[in-house]
């Protein structure tokens, strides 16, 4: 369960609050359960991108909690598995963005999307197999608000990507006056062709890349 020494000064004293405890204590007692992802993938996300390396931040909620699907990063699945609905909308809207030169890969793994710096943040880390929202309220949540904490107030000049309302109540305490915040629909297909198909997201959060001298992702 190692993330990056990068974090360690913003997450290393959440461990031995109480509240942790208690996320561990349950998660001990469902150890005879399966849960999502793998334990060595809890906290990919901050594996795979350095603190002071995140330029954008993709807030999801749960993990996937089909087989094989969940690797700890929000949205994404490992090469090999189906690509998720939202994943292929979210595909659908890089295709049509053109001030974007993408070009849809045969897979759903983003792990290109977490080593340019792009944190994909689920709200909740863990999740038990085919209970969607199983882990949710157990202290998860409090982590990775202080995650989102950590963040707007350390670092300046980053992109929130908050989709659905869900994302959009977690950020509601990002300073929009100093970071890029860009809000939409899901891009469940429930809701998708809400405000999400069409919101130039991606281009836009380029396009502030480069305003503030920053590398743009390639998607």
């Amino acid at each position: 369960m190692q993330i990056s020494e990068s974090w360690n000064p913003h997450l290393a004293g959440e461990f031995g609050k109480d509240y942790m405890c208690r996320l561990f204590d349950f998660l001990q007692s469902e150890s005879n359960k399966t849960i999502y992802p793998a334990k060595e993938n809890w906290f990919a996300a901050m594996q795979h991108t350095d603190f002071d390396d995140v330029k954008i931040v993709i807030l999801g909620q749960d993990p996937y909690h089909g087989p094989n699907q969940a690797h700890g990063l929000s949205f994404s699945v490992p090469v090999g598995e189906k690509i998720p609905p939202s994943l292929r909308n979210i595909f659908i809207e890089l295709e049509s963005d053109s001030e974007l030169s993408f070009t849809r890969p045969e897979h759903g793994c983003l792990t290109h999307w977490a080593d340019q710096g792009v944190l994909l943040l689920n709200a909740t880390l863990t999740v038990e197999a085919k209970h969607p929202g199983s882990h949710q309220k157990q202290g998860w949540e409090q982590f990775t608000d202080h995650i989102i904490a950590a963040l707007n107030t350390h670092r300046e000049n980053l992109v929130f990507m908050l989709w659905g309302k869900y994302a959009q109540d977690k950020g509601k305490s990002i300073d929009a006056n100093r970071h890029l915040v860009l809000q939409t629909t899901h891009p469940s297909p429930f809701s998708a062709y809400r405000g999400f198909l069409g919101c130039g997201h991606f281009s836009k959060a380029n396009a502030w890349l480069k305003v503030h001298d920053q590398k743009p992702i390639i998607w």
